[in-house]
């Protein structure tokens, strides 16, 4: 059974006055709208969510969801917890739900407000999604935690940091870039790579070397929400829909000090995996969304996806593959770096981002008639790996 979007929504990212409770009203009853189906249709309701203990007091969020509409109410709602890649566990917890028969539609709500705890909270409360024990409990935060990959693959590869530095500012400087367009964006940005380079440590500092400011996602707020229906029955109710033609879900070892600290290792067979269940290869895809949470791990999805070989990531940038006029665009609509980073949403903003472009309503900028696109969603440090293909059917 072929499962797609028929609904979707997308609040602002950024730093919010709007309550973890405005930003669910809003996502669900945008998608629900934008579905054209009645709220009563709706058979089960799944919330991507990291902490709403933990950054607003308020675990056990699912229930809330009943507020959405009056028709909602009794109707099954889950909570689904996977780190930075909740949303995309929101979604796959959906299509299996629709697969197996027990729903029919299904609206997937991720969500997170993060902007109302102080640094150091947050920075607590994001360290929890690491091995805590051997991590976060001895002190590593997840710029540190990523640095390890930034450190790692100039070890393995023989990168100087001048190099590693410079490929770092050019991922940077797109995303902001790309972001001017997309009017929901946190943090647009008119930006080149050698002004980056340029700034004075006070306003570029190191946060965990080599990683400096600008090589860091945002600490935000915000929602995406979706609709999810067989493929037959959203044929009846669109004239185009998106079909989820594949997840690639592939989970490695919590400990970022067990795995490969140079490349995207279960991220790859995550691509892998999505991309021999859809039945495609890289060069059918029109565009990808990716988790540049730092820069870093962009660099490291041009790997894991295939566009560069191992080692040689830079080549994406060098030849201009990945920038909106290239072969493969990524992140046309800033990424995690300049669109924000409210955890939880993040996963559902990517395919909320991806149906858009391919029914040639984008967020942002517009992909050229894209058919088939991708987004790569991580949890922790990249113990989770979520790949979504999504593909346009008329």
């Amino acid at each position: 059974m072929g499962i797609s979007v028929i609904g979707t929504y997308h609040t602002k990212f950024g730093i919010l006055e709007q309550t973890l409770y405005d930003l669910i009203l809003e996502a669900g009853r945008g998608a629900i709208e934008d579905a054209g189906i009645d709220p009563a249709e709706i058979d089960g309701i799944w919330v991507g969510n990291l902490s709403g203990g933990g950054f607003n007091d308020q675990d056990h969020i699912a229930p809330f969801t009943v507020d959405i509409h009056p028709d909602l109410r009794f109707v099954p709602a889950n909570r689904v917890e996977n780190a930075c890649a909740s949303g995309s566990a929101a979604i796959e917890c959906a299509k299996y739900a629709i697969e197996s028969g027990e729903q029919k539609f299904a609206l997937v709500i991720g969500v997170e407000k993060m902007t109302q705890r102080d640094t150091k909270d947050i920075t607590k409360l994001l360290a929890q999604s690491s091995y805590w024990p051997e991590e976060g409990g001895k002190g590593m935060t997840f710029p540190g935690l990523f640095a390890e990959y930034a450190k790692g693959y100039m070890a393995h590869y023989g990168y100087s940091l001048e190099e590693l530095r410079k490929d770092l500012a050019r991922i940077a400087a797109k995303n902001h870039v790309n972001a001017l367009e997309n009017p929901l964006a946190q943090m647009p940005m008119d930006i080149t790579a050698e002004k980056i380079l340029n700034k004075p440590d006070n306003k570029n500092p190191v946060i965990a070397d080599p990683l400096r400011l600008f090589d860091c996602s945002l600490v935000s707020d915000g929602a995406a929400a979706l609709v999810l229906a067989p493929t037959e029955t959203a044929k009846a109710l669109k004239e185009e829909v998106v079909e989820i033609a594949a997840v690639g879900h592939t989970t490695d070892y919590l400990s970022i000090f067990k795995r490969s600290n140079y490349e995207l290792t279960a991220g790859k067979l995550a691509v892998r995996k999505a991309f021999e269940t859809a039945g495609i290869t890289l060069d059918d895809v029109d565009f990808v969304e990716v988790h540049d949470c730092f820069t870093i791990n962009e660099l490291l999805s041009y790997e894991a996806l295939g566009i560069a070989p191992d080692g040689q990531g830079r080549r994406a940038l060098d030849e201009g593959i990945v920038y909106p006029d290239g072969k493969l665009p990524v992140n046309l609509s800033g990424g995690l770096k300049a669109k924000g980073h409210p955890v939880g949403a993040t996963g559902a903003s990517m395919a909320v981002l991806a149906a858009r472009q391919l029914l040639g309503n984008a967020i942002g900028i517009q992909a050229k008639d894209p058919e088939v696109g991708v987004t790569f969603n991580v949890g922790g440090s990249a113990a989770s790996n979520y790949v979504l293909v999504l593909r346009r059917i008329e």
